[in-house]
């Protein structure tokens, strides 16, 4: 039987293994060389973390593919790989945002800054030159320059000077499109030459009409004229430009103390000296006496670590720790109170749909579970039609009945109805499902007896079948608190977290009534907090949230066990 197994494990190494080893080869090496290129792109654009996570996967994927000691991982790799890509990493990464300043004004690395300023220029004083195009047989065209009249000292005009270019074929929009044909252009130096101011007199000016077709290819080329090298600023406008920012790694105080740094620029055009503030983020002007960032910030910002900053924000600023300690409460209220009125109602009708002296008990399972088959948001956006102040079914039904229409995106109270409403009708059907599940494991006997200690329904309920549906639903019911806990959706698409809150104290904040914290992060990082979109200060705070919500569970689960214990 060995012998056996072992010709038959070898006639399948032997046999099949040679093609099945070639086909395992070429997928690793394409793998391989796959992720050798995104990762040196990832490192070339400065995206370390994501080069980080990707060579741990794709070096995970071939370790668990050759060594055999890692054999019985392989099964598992999938499931691990998408855990690290889609959980932990989301996670460290949104830890790692807290910490620096990153939001819509501090978007780049300090090199992309300092590349941005490097790239400035300023137009020279006297540098400008308007431009007509001339058309000549062959599709090829002439520029004509003349430049813009100055006073002088005396309070004369200065000379007006005309120059043109020889005969030059221009490329138009379409033919712009084609990668050799902008190379050229970006390449192109047209000279030209001083001509007399008559020059133009018996030609045809080819207006605006030209300048728009061959915009792309004027914006490419340069044109050199005396000293000078004039770029393209205007639709009919050439001027001389410099380089506003260059290096100028030392420079000597006022105080004869040598400053040093590789970052720091020179604006020519005012001779002022700017360094990187690494505790804000933004180039500054420098104090020439202590070397110190001391002016205004100059945008682009670029990211740098600020520690606790966005932390302390939460508790210290105004307009963040007002609105937040109020969107915190509510968030829990909401959560806890959706909780107790789901499950009330899916316990009871639970109860109620297992009754054996009900007749059609089917249907009207079928009918209550319905909700949970329609997605929420569907459900969500009908109910939001449904509650329309004007035209909604609801408030037609109160004003015909009771006279009332109550206003509720406007007022705070009746929104946070509203969605405990909403989301009580969402979330009933998921808690019947389970009771109606556990319902099954309760013994008859039980029941039994208790009939014949006299006990009636009510006193069935509260003794026998609440405690021993409590204690398996436990686990479950954090689950869902944690789940409304940042129910992002529901808020989004029903009232997008208003009515808003109003400026207390002149304190104006970016959030509303019945905001949660998730949905108060979102508002933050992407529908601009104070000063922008806030990427930093968002994931503080969802930070702060993942801490929360993770101590609840823990609180929850400890006192669960207590009670089981008990």
């Amino acid at each position: 039987m060995d012998s056996f197994a072992f010709e038959k494990r070898g006639k399948t190494s032997g046999g099949g293994a040679p093609g099945l080893m070639i086909l395992k080869v070429l997928i690793s090496l394409i793998v391989l060389l796959f992720g050798v290129f995104m990762i040196s792109s990832m490192f070339t654009h400065g995206q370390y973390a994501f080069a980080i996570l990707f060579t741990i996967v794709i070096a995970g994927g071939l370790l668990v593919t050759w060594l055999k000691g890692m054999y019985p991982h392989r099964y598992i790799f999938p499931s691990i790989a998408g855990m690290v890509v889609f959980i932990i990493f989301p996670l460290v990464y949104t830890v790692y945002i807290a910490f620096t300043n990153y939001s819509a004004k501090n978007l780049f690395t300090l090199e992309r800054a300092e590349s941005y300023f490097l790239s400035q220029t300023y137009r020279i004083e006297g540098g400008d030159y308007q431009f007509k195009l001339y058309a000549k047989e062959g599709n090829k065209y002439i520029i004509v320059l003349q430049n813009q009249p100055t006073m002088l000292a005396d309070g004369n005009p200065s000379e007006v000077r005309t120059y043109a270019s020889p005969e030059t074929v221009f490329f138009d929009k379409d033919q712009m499109e084609k990668p050799s044909n902008k190379t050229t252009a970006s390449k192109t130096v047209i000279h030209v030459t001083k001509v007399d101011n008559s020059y133009t007199q018996d030609m045809e000016d080819c207006g605006i009409k030209c300048k728009a077709a061959f915009r792309d290819y004027l914006k490419s080329i340069k044109i050199k004229i005396d000293a000078q090298e004039l770029t393209y600023t205007g639709l009919n406008t050439f001027s001389a430009v410099k380089n506003r920012f260059v290096r100028q790694n030392e420079v000597v105080l006022g105080n004869q103390e040598r400053l040093q740094n590789s970052h720091m620029l020179k604006d020519v055009s005012n001779d002022s000296l700017i360094i990187p503030d690494m505790k804000d983020g933004y180039y500054k002007t420098i104090d020439t006496q202590t070397g110190e960032p001391v002016g205004e910030r100059m945008a682009p910002g670029f990211r740098v670590y600020i520690c606790f900053e966005h932390f302390k924000r939460i508790f210290n600023d105004p307009s963040i720790s007002t609105p937040f300690v109020k969107i915190f409460i509510w968030t829990v209220c909401f959560a806890a109170l959706t909780v107790f009125i789901t499950l009330a109602i899916g316990m009871v009708l639970a109860c109620l749909v297992q009754w054996e002296f009900l007749k059609g008990r089917g249907i009207y399972r079928l009918i209550l579970i319905l909700p949970y088959a329609v997605p929420s948001f569907i459900s969500i956006l009908v109910f939001k039609g449904l509650f329309n102040e004007n035209f909604g079914e609801i408030n037609r039904i109160l004003d015909f009945f009771l006279g009332w229409r109550p206003e509720w995106y406007n007022e705070a109270g009746y929104a946070r109805a509203m969605i405990l409403l909403v989301n009580a009708w969402l979330g009933y059907p998921y808690m019947m499902i389970l009771c109606m599940g556990l319902l099954k494991s309760i013994p008859d006997d039980l029941y039994e007896a208790s009939a014949m200690d006299g006990s009636g329904p009510v006193q069935n309920f509260l003794n026998i079948t609440l405690p021993l549906l409590m204690k398996p639903l436990t686990p479950l019911l954090i689950a869902s608190f944690a789940f409304n806990f940042n129910n992002f959706v529901l808020i989004m698409l029903l009232t997008n977290g208003g009515p808003d809150f109003l400026p207390e104290d002149g304190v104006v904040t970016t959030a509303g009534s019945t905001d949660l914290l998730v949905s108060y992060t979102y508002r933050l990082a992407f529908e601009g907090g104070a000063g922008g979109n806030d990427y930093g200060l968002a994931s503080a705070i969802a930070t702060t949230i993942f801490i929360l919500v993770g101590a609840l569970s823990i609180v929850n689960l400890k006192i669960s066990k207590m009670g089981a214990k008990d």
